[in-house]
């Protein structure tokens, strides 16, 4: 979800002092509570003085916050800002409103995320990424806590066309050992959304030093992990649920896995026919 200023916060969040960027994150994150909360109660659910908010619309070249909430305000009426998840809510909702209209308002939201992956901005940085993991050498899949489902689809996926993939998990403390081998030639495909994962963004962060570009599946455009991108798919998790979601993460992943095998041709389908030979000689699956 982006709002009237996420192109000039981006641009600027670099210069920004790390006050302005909590604020920063809270605008690009939050828009509709742009929109819709005061500034002052933008601010304490931001974390920062009331000043700050005013100091960032400043830097942005604007008079003032009041500036920043009309902007969000005629986009919301435009219908340009889509929903906001109603994260911290689902006890008292589940109490007044029942189970079945909670899960009904879960059902919806994780379909207005999904629908977003199809928009042309989405679509072109899907393809974009694809292309990049394509012609990569190898590729790192990493994603820990609750963003690993997404990693490891990813690399299942498109194990079954050969060894393209490296998985990075934790196991035995030895994960990320495997980066060592990892060059220019290749991709780091990292996933990571808040609160995020220590070890993911110093690991992206040591892959971008080495000269290994990093494909970052991530919640904002001014993550951690986003900082250190060479390319970027923003996520959503905001749910309904005091979970956020992992949904729209997992179905990234599979997209990307479909287009870049999609893109290999005969090659994959050679690969697709040797691997279901294999699984049916020893049985894997019921008849």
């Amino acid at each position: 979800m982006s709002g009237p200023l996420t192109q000039p916060i981006v641009e600027a969040f670099e210069a920004l002092s790390p006050q302005l960027q909590t604020a920063a994150r809270y605008v690009l994150d939050r828009p509709d509570d742009v929109a819709l909360l005061s500034m002052r109660e933008q601010a304490r659910r931001a974390g920062v003085p009331p000043a700050t908010m005013t100091r960032l619309a400043k830097r942005l070249g604007l008079e003032g916050y009041d500036e920043v909430r009309a902007l969000y305000a005629g986009a919301v009426r435009a219908g340009t800002l889509g929903f906001a998840g109603k994260a911290g809510v689902q006890v008292e909702a589940q109490k007044l409103r029942g189970e079945r209209a909670l899960a009904a308002d879960m059902a919806l939201s994780l379909s207005r995320e999904i629908a977003r992956l199809a928009e042309p901005a989405t679509l072109e940085r899907l393809a974009d990424a694809a292309g990049r993991l394509h012609q990569a050498r190898r590729i790192y899949c990493l994603g820990l806590r609750a963003c690993h489902g997404a990693a490891w689809h990813f690399h299942y996926m498109l194990s079954l066309l050969g060894d393209k993939t490296v998985m990075l998990d934790d196991a035995g403390g030895t994960g990320l050992d495997a980066l060592r081998d990892a060059g220019a030639g290749d991709v780091v495909l990292a996933a990571s959304v808040k609160p995020y994962a220590r070890a993911t963004i110093e690991a992206a962060r040591y892959a971008a030093t080495e000269g290994v570009p990093v494909v970052a599946l991530t919640d904002s455009e001014v993550s951690p992990l986003a900082q250190v991108a060479s390319a970027i798919i923003p996520v959503a998790t905001e749910s309904p649920s005091f979970f956020h979601t992992m949904t729209p993460l997992l179905a990234v992943a599979e997209i990307l896995a479909a287009l870049v095998a999609g893109r290999s041709g005969q090659k994959a389908l050679d690969a697709l026919a040797r691997a279901e030979a294999q699984l049916a000689a020893f049985g894997v699956h019921l008849p």
